[in-house]
């Protein structure tokens, strides 16, 4: 049973510093307890106390304090197919998933904590071909649509979007559109930075859920392009 989030630990960060310096299995396995108490259990409390204000204004997204198949991303590094053989993530990665999010692609919300940044994330993080189609079309379709959700004041004072770009149109675009940038995106990802001491106050839900509800416009607009509710 979890408690109220009260924030992470100073120590927290300290951790995934070490972590960083010594990855590997040997010294994760002496320092689990440290895991435990500094990582594990803080980020479940923290998305357990996501879960209302995300059901207040993004219901369709899920905030699941599982220890283990939830919204708190591993920390084991999938080594199969990789080149970097570390065995563990630095970072604490914090996703909630649209209730589609199994049998469609569909935008999200993301938290991230490592030792040099830490920033929340809204939208969709390299959508596979289909839904990237789809999105470019609405934004062609719906250009001042589009632009209301980019531009709204609130959002677009704390949120950058961010990620990869074709270097060429797109296929079927103009280079001379007026949106070409954006439809030029890999990723139609927006990225609020925030201070590491946010993490240790217990004020860091309400921080991170204003963040979330300013990119209601944003999300709302891409949820309809993939066409899954908000």
């Amino acid at each position: 049973m979890t408690t109220a989030f009260g924030g992470f630990p100073s120590s927290s960060l300290e951790f995934l510093h070490e972590l960083e310096t010594n990855n590997t299995r040997e010294w994760f396995l002496q320092n689990k307890p440290r895991y435990e108490s500094e990582i594990l259990t803080p980020a479940l409390d923290f998305i357990e106390a996501m879960s209302k204000p995300l059901a207040d204004f993004a219901p369709a997204f899920l905030a699941n304090p599982r220890r283990s198949g939830g919204s708190l991303m591993r920390v084991y590094r999938d080594t199969r197919f990789a080149r970097d053989k570390r065995p563990y993530k630095t970072n604490v990665g914090i996703q909630f998933r649209h209730h589609l999010g199994k049998d469609v692609h569909a935008p999200g919300y993301y938290v991230h904590i490592d030792t040099r940044d830490v920033f929340v994330g809204a939208g969709a993080w390299r959508p596979p071909a289909d839904a990237l189609k789809t999105i470019r079309a609405a934004i062609d379709e719906h250009p001042k649509r589009w632009l209301t959700a980019r531009d709204e004041p609130d959002f677009a004072s704390r949120f950058v979007l961010s990620g990869e770009s074709l270097v060429r149109p797109p296929r079927g675009y103009d280079g001379e559109h007026p949106l070409i940038d954006d439809l030029k995106r890999k990723s139609f990802i927006a990225l609020h930075y925030m201070d590491h001491s946010a993490i240790q106050d217990g004020k860091f839900v309400d921080a991170v859920a204003r963040a979330f509800r300013s990119a209601t416009p944003f999300m709302r607009f891409l949820c309809a392009a993939v066409r899954v509710p908000f």
